[in-house]
């Protein structure tokens, strides 16, 4: 006998979730697979993988369930101005910060404060300080480094050929300069290619 199995179109993953944010009190349920899976032996990824959330998000579950104990299943109230940092926000910055920068069209090779910055402002159209940004780095798993900076070494490779072109060059400038040549005759003046260099136009003869 075969296994039964879910074969229904409309019954992925991500349609479930987007149906649990609908329900009220639907994340419950979820907290209770989750720490069930996690009992089990699961691991905080695999679990955050399943429900299509950061790691941080099911870290912050347990810690809370450490404390404590059943009432950790239960939905918090949110008095005040609501955070701009919601699980959705949190997984997309999660996912980004595995791709590179230029992906978003940010033009950095390495991520760290300034570019999640950046990035939050562009995609999200969130504004915080780059100290903040490093810190949602750090909660995230992802450890800042300094970037390495390499200097290039100067090489004799093409140095021949640019010290050709530079004399051609001077020539040429040279060989602008408009000069009248006077030569000497019985007339005193003659445009035979032989004589005596008197000056440059506009300068007496030296």
């Amino acid at each position: 006998m075969r296994a039964l199995s879910l074969t229904h179109q409309e019954l992925t993953r991500e349609a479930l979730l987007k149906k649990a944010e609908q329900i009220p009190g639907a994340w419950i349920g979820i907290r209770i697979a989750a720490f069930l899976l996690i009992l089990s032996g699961w691991k905080s990824t695999r679990v955050a993988e399943l429900f299509g959330l950061t790691r941080w998000a099911v870290v912050k579950w347990m810690r809370r369930a450490n404390r404590e104990g059943l009432e950790a299943v239960n939905d918090r109230p949110r008095p005040g101005r609501p955070s701009q940092f919601d699980e959705e926000v949190m997984k997309a910055l999660d996912q980004a910060l595995s791709k590179s920068a230029q992906d978003y069209r940010i033009s950095r090779n390495r991520w760290d404060g300034i570019v999640v910055t950046e990035y939050l402002k562009r995609v999200h159209y969130i504004k915080i300080q780059v100290r903040h940004a490093q810190r949602l780095m750090k909660k995230l798993g992802y450890s800042l480094r300094r970037p390495v900076y390499r200097y290039v070494q100067a090489t004799e490779v093409g140095v021949k050929e640019i010290h050709e072109k530079l004399k051609k060059l001077l020539l040429a400038q040279r060989n602008k300069v408009k000069r009248v040549v006077l030569f000497e005759d019985e007339t005193g003046f003659s445009l035979h290619p032989r004589g005596r260099y008197l000056g440059d136009v506009g300068k007496a003869p030296g």
